[in-house]
């Protein structure tokens, strides 16, 4: 792992970064540097944009933070892994600690789906996203998590590739070792979707329709009923050890 700064606040902007350009910061923005953390003019954060990598900016302003000024290249722009989680929505802050987890463990896309049992069928759209945002600034992340408006399951399974590996997390699955049964699984060059039902788990015609996707894996996390959040973390936990960038470069 990279040698990280977090001593340094970091902001998120939406504007092309290089050296000497100048970013106009928003109201927001302005507040919480000047006003929150007590910066002033001459003081410096990092900043990324999810695109250009990460830079050391100096702020800016008379009489409160009002833009930055791009200094110079602190890390360059990485790729997350091709790890989609794809989950049934749940309320509120719930669905707030689901999205930033799921960031923090390398998720590079965002899919909520429709099911029989789900409970919540708005999702706002705009709190994922800001939710990704703040989870990337407070851990060092450099690319940004898509966000995907949801979807019926079924329309889900119909648009997605079929080469892809899906994991489908159920408690009736009778998998005893799942970390192993994920090791056998090495050949998915065309990414992973983790899928997490709701609370009251899948209908048995979702059970059916997803057992016929092409390459499909079962799988239980263990012998206790987890919550749907918690049942994200672990699942996740458990393709990043076995599959994705926890076993470390070229592996």
């Amino acid at each position: 792992m990279p040698d990280l700064d977090f001593r340094s606040p970091r902001l998120f902007v939406d504007a092309p970064l290089g050296e000497g350009q100048t970013v106009a910061l928003e109201r927001d923005q302005s507040n919480y540097l000047g006003n929150v953390l007590r910066l002033k003019a001459g003081d410096s954060i990092l900043v990324f944009n999810g695109r250009d990598g990460e830079w050391r900016a100096a702020i800016a302003g008379r009489k409160r933070p009002d833009s930055l000024t791009i200094e110079r290249c602190t890390r360059p722009q990485d790729r997350l892994p091709d790890l989609a989680y794809v989950f049934a929505p749940l309320k509120h802050a719930r669905l707030d600690y689901m999205v930033q987890k799921a960031v923090e463990m390398g998720a590079s896309s965002l899919q909520p789906v429709l099911t029989r049992f789900t409970q919540v069928s708005r999702v706002n759209g705009e709190r994922m996203r800001a939710n990704v945002i703040e989870a990337a600034e407070q851990c060092g992340i450099l690319s940004l998590a898509l966000v995907a408006d949801p979807v019926p399951l079924e329309r889900f399974l119909d648009g997605r590739d079929p080469q892809r590996l899906l994991v489908f997390c159920d408690e009736a699955a009778d998998v005893a070792d799942p970390l192993e049964a994920l090791r056998t699984r090495t050949a998915h060059p065309q990414g992973v979707d983790v899928l997490i039902g709701p609370e009251g788990g899948f209908a048995e015609e979702e059970r059916a329709l997803l057992l016929r996707q092409k390459q499909t894996l079962k799988l239980a996390l263990g012998p206790r009923i987890l919550r749907a959040d918690t049942a994200g973390v672990a699942a996740l936990a458990l393709v990043q050890a076995a599959l994705g960038d926890w076993r470390g470069p070229g592996r």
